[in-house]
């Protein structure tokens, strides 16, 4: 199981929000970019990115400290927020990102999707699902949908993904353990790799998560506060781990 620093950007800082709520923010670092590299020195082999001002607005508005990011640390990136076209995902790629996620645009742009597996591939390409009250939400989490989280993950993997990050919302900063069961219901009906997010709060916590069957663990608050160390975590649930 790998393990997932997040790195979330807004204003060009390194925030943390509670249940994706952009008013109840904490900022840890003025510079992502040394928050990336803090990382790299801790072991991890792989950083998730947000650009949380993007998935608001729906289009990149931290590209300036995402370059950065990519060019001081040597391990591979994954981002999402605000990609919504293929141009979108085009930018990122030509940025030097190993993987692009694409949230929004699977609940209202199916083809974005479709375009995008064809063009690159499912290595490339993942899905962020992130739900209230096990629907999909869409647009920085301000919007929810009626599409049914398990239902859109089933589709998405008929197009071609192979790999999905699953929120639960309500439990993003919250320091209260992820949603177990509805990452494992999502693991065991569609037998997707799955990175869950949302809640990770200590080693027991990630204990669990591999207990599932999730592919990964993104860790945020947790990190921050020092409830999780990085290396002791990487070193425990990477040993026997394959790069994608």
């Amino acid at each position: 199981m790998r393990i997932y620093p997040a790195i979330d950007i807004k204003g060009g800082q390194c925030v943390r929000l509670k249940q994706g709520d952009f008013d109840r923010v904490s900022l840890y670092s003025r510079n992502p970019a040394d928050q990336a590299e803090a990382w790299q020195a801790q072991g991890a082999s792989f950083i998730h990115c947000v650009d949380l001002d993007g998935a608001r607005h729906g289009e990149g508005r931290n590209n300036e400290a995402l370059k950065a990011i990519l060019s001081r640390v040597r391990i591979p990136i994954q981002t999402g927020g605000g990609i919504r076209t293929l141009k979108d995902v085009d930018e990122k790629i030509d940025m030097g990102v190993c993987r692009v996620i694409l949230g929004t645009a699977a609940i209202k742009a199916p083809q974005v999707i479709k375009d995008a597996l064809k063009k690159y591939n499912s290595e490339r390409i993942v899905i962020g699902v992130d739900a209230k009250n096990g629907f999909a939400a869409a647009s920085g989490w301000e919007e929810s949908s009626s599409r049914d989280a398990l239902e859109l993950c089933l589709e998405l993997k008929e197009l071609g993904i192979r790999t999905v990050i699953y929120t639960d919302i309500s439990k993003d900063g919250m320091m209260q353990g992820p949603n177990l069961e509805q990452t494992s219901r999502i693991i065991q009906k569609t037998g997707m790799d799955v990175i869950a997010s949302g809640g990770v709060s200590s080693m027991e916590d990630l204990k669990r998560i591999e207990a599932i069957g999730a592919s990964g663990a993104i860790v945020g608050q947790a990190l921050f506060i020092g409830a999780i160390r990085l290396r002791e975590a990487v070193n425990a649930y990477e040993a026997n781990h394959t790069m994608p």
